[in-house]
């Protein structure tokens, strides 16, 4: 049992230290500018493993034990990675060929630079907003945003009829040539990110809140499952923009049904029956086996076997992938004026992309066991988007997927993306040309079984509804308008909402009347709480939160409704009449259309009989400037009234208190016996033993 002892008998008593006289900002910054301007070997040694983690964990790999796993996981993630990159081209409104470079160069890039073992991929929500970014500038220098593939009866492309049209000048570049232009110049987002991770600034990406995430995402799921409609029925519709582009979307789909291709949607259909059906089986089933089937390429090899043995593009005008050219392109400078025009455009790329590859690096690692660094993995991903944007690739970030497809076929370490990197070049080299029959019906089929899991997020509302309303509120808003305007905006909007949500719970917090629990020294809300048993003659007042400027005034109405005591009116009244105030007695309020704000607390005693207010500041997190000149008046007010005011707080709190004057002139230091108190326990104690009244000698819980 906890004992809390009498306040006169000599309790616990608190020595603070004298802390270190703090070195002088002009002393401090010479001591830090030296240390960083220093060149020195091992300095710079430390630099470079610190920028390149590869070489640290390399030299303690163990090819016995991590090397099985790496290579079977890296073959897995690396065969499911080539068609699932060539469909999320679809998104980006992209040639498929890009895909494969940056699937490929991210992978490397990430090996060295990274600190998670399980993540790397191309996300589709990136893909997204990146093709978003393309179709706008694509409508601002006159070409066809709409023309995002190969039409029926056309299956070549700039791209398709010669690698080398992606070296001509400007005025010589064809629709994908100037796309992948656009897509290069987004690296700006990269830089955001490579930026973000040297001034440290990760903490940033904390105010993207996990219901704002959920809602963009379920909201862009349906923004992507809407565009691919019009693969799945094999229709050519225009590829709207601005508000309400989902819903014209979906109006033009229903005028076309009439014209869908048969052929298509026979195939759509075969192909998504499979893959949901093989899905559910597999998760079901997951549990039993030891590597993960890979059904999508499984699936995409099928169907690109019976499109060209059927000749489905030639005989019923099915939309194929067409002629993909093998090898690289010449690097090439991103256009600097592009990268100009959409630096704002990749402000929310690089914010999106930083929260989601830092929330899921984190989760891996503390369920593996090991840490990351989140200002190297700001600086890997941002090298991630700025450096292959120099040879034609556009920017990602990580995806759960392909993270948790590792996970189940033993990735051990980072090697694993070196092998995926080797598969995709593999295809690059020579595998390429195998895709030129596979249907685009196909490669949207993947997108939107992949879509499962973040549609599934809908079942999550009515509990998010019953824990907080406020962020069911900033789910449905955010997920509404990256439907109805754009991603960009619904990432805008829920950033707006919740950072307003987080200013009003720290403006209204909980405030509520104490009372003792039996004879323990706890004190609990009576209102929330039965069988509690109140101090007689003393108020103890909590209030759940930071008292500041925004919320003092909310702080004195709280304390006023439930004292029912307007102490700075009350005083003010008889300091007018000249009347001795007093604490056993009261008078009504008469002035009742004042400013409820006023800087002057209000207390007007409703029944006789309480001497001593109590405010228990343990939920204070802070108290600036405007909060303690109110707690002053508050203290003046009251003793003008004979009324005590004592605070139980933390030594935090004491501190701020006693620097702002709260103690008056020469109580810089005060102990148990003045207003500041370590518990509320010993504050009610205190003052019942000032009043004379009968203290218990011990109690406990």
């Amino acid at each position: 049992m906890e004992e809390f002892p009498e306040q006169q008998g000599g309790g616990p008593v608190l020595v603070r230290q004298r802390p270190p006289t703090p070195a002088g900002l002009r002393k401090t910054l010479k001591a830090r500018l030296r240390g960083s301007c220093v060149c020195s070997l091992q300095g710079a040694r430390g630099l470079l493993l610190d920028l390149f983690p590869v070489t640290r964990w390399l030299r303690r790999y163990r090819l016995r034990e991590d090397l099985a796993g790496d290579v079977m996981s890296g073959l897995v993630v690396g065969i499911i990675l080539v068609p699932q990159a060539i469909a999320y081209l679809l998104l980006a409104g992209l040639q498929p060929i890009y895909s494969l470079y940056t699937s490929f160069f991210v992978n490397l890039i990430y090996f060295l630079m990274g600190t998670s073992r399980h993540v790397y991929g191309i996300s589709s929500l990136l893909c997204l907003m990146v093709g978003q970014v393309v179709d706008s500038e694509l409508l601002l220098a006159g070409f066809d945003p709409a023309q995002d593939g190969p039409g029926p009866g056309d299956n070549g492309s700039t791209l398709n009829a010669s690698v080398t049209t992606l070296t001509l000048g400007l005025q010589d570049c064809g629709r994908d040539c100037y796309a992948i232009r656009v897509a290069t110049a987004l690296l700006v987002a990269g830089v955001y990110q490579v930026l973000m991770g040297v001034l440290r600034l990760g903490f940033l990406s904390a105010y993207l809140s996990r219901p704002l995430l959920d809602g963009f995402t379920m909201g862009a799921s349906v923004t992507i499952l809407t565009f691919q409609l019009k693969h799945l029925l094999g229709v050519w519709i225009p590829r709207h923009q601005g508000l309400g582009m989902v819903v014209s979307t979906w109006l033009s789909l229903v005028r076309s049904a009439g014209q869908a291709n048969l052929c298509d949607v026979l195939t759509s259909a075969v192909c998504l029956a499979v893959l949901l059906a093989s899905k559910e089986l597999l998760d079901r089933c997951q549990h039993r086996l030891k590597v993960p089937l890979p059904m999508e390429p499984l699936v995409i090899v099928v169907a690109t076997r019976v499109s060209h043995l059927a000749q489905l593009h030639a005989r019923f005008g099915s939309s194929v992938a067409g002629d993909i050219p093998t090898g690289f392109v010449a690097p090439r400078v991103p256009d600097p004026g592009l990268m100009w025009r959409v630096a704002l455009d990749a402000v929310p790329l690089a914010l999106l992309g930083s929260v989601l590859s830092m929330s899921l690096t984190e989760t891996l690692a503390r369920s593996h066991g090991y840490s990351v660094r989140a200002d190297q993995e700001l600086l890997a991903l941002g090298c991630c988007n700025v450096l292959p944007a120099f040879f034609h690739c556009f920017a990602t970030t990580t995806t759960l997927d392909n993270s948790l497809v590792k996970m189940a076929t033993g990735c051990r370490t980072q090697l694993s993306g070196v092998v995926s990197a080797t598969v995709v070049l593999l295809v690059l080299l020579a595998l390429a040309p195998l895709f030129r029959d596979l249907q685009q019906r196909v490669l949207a089929c993947v997108i939107v079984v992949r879509l499962r899991w973040a549609l599934r997020k809908v079942r999550d509302v009515p509990q998010l509804w019953r824990l907080s309303r406020a962020d069911a509120l900033v789910w449905v808003t955010t997920a509404a308008t990256s439907m109805l305007v754009s991603s960009k905006a619904g990432l805008l909007v829920g950033l707006l909402l919740s950072l307003l949500s987080l200013a009003g719970r720290t403006q209204r917090p909980h405030a509520a009347l104490l009372a003792r629990i039996g004879s323990s020294g706890f004190y609990e809300d009576a209102t929330e709480f039965e069988g509690l048993v109140p101090e007689p003659g003393v108020r103890v007042f909590r209030f759940a939160g930071p008292l500041c400027y925004a919320n003092k005034d909310f702080f004195l109405r709280s304390l006023y409704g439930l004292t029912g005591l307007d102490v700075g009116h009350v005083a003010s009244r008889r300091k007018e009449q000249g009347l001795e105030a007093g604490a056993g007695e009261g008078e009504p309020a008469e002035d009742k259309d004042r400013d409820p704000a006023s800087s002057r607390a209000a207390l007007v005693p409703t029944t006789a009989g309480f001497h001593t207010v109590v405010i228990d500041c343990a939920p204070l997190l802070f108290l600036d400037a405007a909060g303690l000149a109110m707690l002053r008046d508050l203290r003046r007010d009251c003793g003008a009234l004979g009324i005590a005011l004592l605070l139980a707080c933390s030594p935090s709190v004491r501190d701020a208190l006693g620097r702002g004057g709260f103690l008056g002139e020469g109580q810089g230091d005060p102990g148990e016996e003045g207003p500041l108190f370590h518990s509320v326990y010993s504050a009610v104690q205190a003052a019942r033993a000032r009043h004379g009244e009968q203290v218990p000698a011990n109690s406990s819980l």
